[in-house]
């Protein structure tokens, strides 16, 4: 006899996995423009989290527009390896 609740459990199971990886890869393939990004955009790039984000939309702000994707390091506490990790996502 087929038991539903074992045959429900694995489909359950198997589309969380295609859920995650889904967004997973989405996330990582977006391009990120520095000078328009949202806050929520911006914390899709490696090691930004919201303190992060919220720094560099103050740097545009209060500054200007990114010239450069490196530009990037020049908001405080982001460093060479947060640029590095992203350099391929972020654009201007």
């Amino acid at each position: 006899m087929v038991n539903l609740k074992r045959i429900f459990a694995v489909m359950l199971a198997v589309f969380m996995l295609l859920s995650v990886n889904s967004f997973v890869f989405a996330d990582d393939s977006e391009n990120i423009n520095i000078n328009t990004a949202s806050l929520e955009e911006l914390r899709s790039l490696k090691r930004i989290g919201p303190k992060y984000a919220q720094r560099i939309i103050d740097y545009r702000e209060n500054v200007g527009p990114f010239k450069i994707p490196e530009d990037i390091m020049k908001v405080k506490g982001i460093g060479q390896k947060t640029w590095e990790l992203n350099k391929d996502r972020i654009q201007v």
